[in-house]
């Protein structure tokens, strides 16, 4: 049992793998979630690839993987008050295209929105519980 437990120290950093994919695979999607005031959406689609890919190796290899799982932690809040709120309240929506559609995508960002307090939950958790490498943090 204790095996099939530890195995979520590394199923939970490679499921972030999804996102690479996205951000690698269709750029269009990620720059499309950058908001409107800050410049160069397809720059912040690939930085934002590098540093996930960054947090899966530190969590991974174990060396700064706490101080990795606290920025990744700020990210995912970061992006559900600046990002998924703001859009699940209808702004930064394109209306002109979607006008039948705009109710569906706000509750889509607001499912978002909840799932990332989720996440950042649980990497706060493996933070506290998993991480190896206090070096940094402390």
């Amino acid at each position: 049992m204790n095996k099939i437990l530890n195995s979520g120290r590394y199923i939970f950093p490679l499921s972030f793998l999804l996102y690479v994919g996205l951000h690698l695979g269709k750029p269009d999607v990620g720059a499309a979630f950058v908001p409107d005031y800050l410049p160069f959406p397809y720059f912040w689609n690939y930085f934002t690839l590098v540093c996930i890919l960054l947090f899966i190796i530190s969590a991974l290899i174990g060396k700064y993987d706490k101080l990795a799982y606290c920025l990744m932690a700020v990210y995912v809040m970061l992006m559900a008050f600046l990002v998924h709120l703001p859009r699940a309240m209808g702004h930064e929506l394109d209306t002109t295209s979607m006008t039948a559609n705009i109710d569906r995508e706000k509750e889509l960002e607001m499912v978002n929105f909840f799932r990332n307090i989720m996440i950042t939950g649980a990497l706060l958790a493996f933070a506290k519980f998993v991480a190896k490498d206090k070096s940094v943090t402390g």
